[in-house]
């Protein structure tokens, strides 16, 4: 058995003689600044609270694959499988320091510099980097290594290039605020050289490594449940007394890469995956889609043998896949945030033997009863939550026909009738605790504003509005601060701007603003301003407006 002796190391140490290097196998960066500003906030009470004291930052589990000789320096080259984040947002932060500190003249802090650009890019190996980052398809980490530049977040193109941005900008503004606070960033960088401490546990067989995180696991430390999951299929398959050992190894990392590969695209889709994958696999339909706990019992408990591991991961691999078809289409993706009823358009997805048309058909009916249900008549996830998910488990499980999905979803909706559902929206608050719900009404009418004019419906200002928050597009007409309480926030007051332009209006008259949503080029903001330059803006203009807004709600959302 192999001896595994943790050792508690200083960031100095830890960075000595080794090469980090993250597999493919592994997730994509994707600490958020949340996770980050909590680094930031253990750095300032380390420096305030604890001058003459270190601070425990975190387990490592590392991998040793091999030696390298560079120039007179001989590494370890180790493959990162627990603590990349936080020992890549540290290096960013170095190479941030470094990037600040003055390299004019002969002192402390253009020696400094030097020492930090030798540790983060050998230039013995041909600019070689110290850590290796997987899904960095951009070459952003290393740009900004070798080069000390970086894009700005809004440039990039997936959720872990926009992380990997956001958090050079994170780092800079960090290395700002330590200096207004009066400390060096001399002090800074000792700091974190040599007083941050971490437990490595370097192993040298993989199978080993999932020995660790099971420890880690069983300790209670922060391991993603989808990570979690990973390690136990890992390490079932080690575990196998027969059987091709190796080529089963082989296929889980090629299935993990590409199960990190299609997340690291995706702000939470590891989570809605990982439970939608348990839930549509369970041996009956549950009452409601497992939580992420209950999903990694469930996965964990069929995966017996190598055929059912390979099988565990690729029909995750297939659910998770079907989810990021569901958020990548942003129309049906708005539709709810209501887990029972993404899990039961996720199952449909997964339905390969439907035909596009019928999928397209069943999908259309889904999004009229759930909008209906959860964003017109405002019922939250108690409502209907058992009838979604059997349905959603029998269209994977009993191969329902097309015919028999659109008849049972129409089923659930008989209740939820339309006629109902606009008058939940007549004269209502349709703002507060409803943004998300308002962007997609008003993407609906674009939509169809855009088939009256026989126009191709492909807007980059709509790109725009689904990138950011819906509170910075979201256009009160008559201005909040100056419209009547019981007219400010409903439906005929509001519209959709492209984001920013609400906040720069801001209480403008309706008639000053007009020529401003002529210019967005948005249908929905140039018909309302045809109608404010026709007849202005009180309250029956507002309230025509709602009307005729619920006219068209009537005929879209009805079976």
């Amino acid at each position: 058995m192999q001896m595994i002796q943790p050792q508690y190391l200083t960031l100095s140490k830890l960075l000595d003689a080794r090469l980090f290097r993250i597999p493919e196998y592994q997730r994509a960066y994707s600490w958020t600044s949340q996770e980050r500003g909590d680094l930031f906030t253990d750095i300032l009470k380390v420096h305030t609270e604890s001058p003459n004291d270190g601070h425990f930052m975190a387990a490592i589990v590392c991998l040793r694959r091999s030696k390298q000789v560079l120039g007179t320096d001989e590494y370890h080259v180790v493959d990162v499988v627990d603590g990349q984040q936080r020992i890549t947002t540290l290096l960013i932060l170095l190479n941030a320091i470094k990037l600040s500190l003055n390299k004019t003249l002969k002192n402390t802090e253009a020696k400094l510099a030097r020492e930090i650009a030798e540790l983060l890019v050998k230039t013995e190996g041909d600019e070689l980097l110290l850590l290796q980052t997987n899904h960095d398809t951009s070459r952003h980490f290393a740009t900004y290594l070798r080069k000390g530049v970086a894009k700005e977040p809004k440039t990039a193109k997936t959720i872990a290039d926009r992380e990997l941005l956001q958090a050079v900008e994170d780092c800079r503004a960090f290395i700002t605020l330590w200096k207004t606070q009066g400390g060096s960033l001399v002090e800074l960088a000792a700091l974190l050289k040599n007083r941050l401490y971490f437990l490595l546990h370097e192993v040298e067989s993989e199978k080993a490594v999932y020995t660790v995180f099971e420890v880690l696991n069983s300790r209670g430390l922060d391991v993603s449940w989808l990570d979690r999951l990973k390690s136990i299929l890992m390490g079932a398959a080690f575990d196998l007394k027969k059987g091709n050992t190796k080529g089963l190894v082989s296929e889980l990392h090629s299935t993990w890469r590409s199960i990190y590969s299609v997340i690291g695209l995706r702000q939470g889709l590891s989570t809605e995956a990982l439970r939608f994958a348990a839930t549509l696999l369970a041996d009956e339909p549950p009452s409601r889609p497992l939580g992420e706990k209950d999903s990694v019992a469930l996965l964990r408990s069929k995966a017996s043998d190598a055929k059912h591991i390979r099988e565990v991961g690729d029909w995750l691999l297939r659910v998770t896949k079907a989810c990021d078809e569901l958020v990548a289409n942003v129309r049906i993706n708005a539709v709810t945030r209501i887990s029972q009823a993404r899990l039961l358009a996720t199952a449909i997805l997964l339905r390969e033997d439907i035909s596009k048309k019928d999928c397209a058909r069943l999908l259309a009916r889904w999004e009229k009863v759930s909008f209906r249900i959860y964003g017109m008549y405002h019922y939250d996830a108690r409502t209907r939550v058992g009838d979604y998910v059997r349905l959603a488990w029998r269209v994977v499980n009993a191969d329902l026909s097309a015919k028999a999905i659109d008849a049972e979803i129409k089923e659930i909706g008989k209740e939820f009738r339309i006629q109902g559902a606009v008058d939940e929206l007549r004269a209502a608050d349709c703002y507060i605790g409803w943004e998300n719900e308002l962007r997609y009404f008003m993407y609906r009418y674009e939509e169809h504003l855009s088939g009256v004019r026989k126009l191709n419906f492909k807007n980059e200002q709509w790109e725009k509005i689904w990138m950011e928050s819906p509170s910075k597009s979201i256009e009160h007409i008559w201005a909040k601060s100056k419209a009547p309480a019981k007219l400010k926030h409903r439906l005929g007051n509001l519209v959709l701007l492209p984001p920013g332009l609400n906040s720069r209006l801001q209480d403008k008259d309706p008639k000053d603003k007009a020529q401003s949503y002529h210019l967005t080029g948005l249908l929905i903001a140039i018909e309302a301003a045809d109608k404010i330059d026709a007849q202005g803006w009180k309250q029956k203009q507002i309230v025509d407006r709602e009307e005729m807004l619920l006219k068209w709600a009537a005929r879209e959302w009805a079976d």
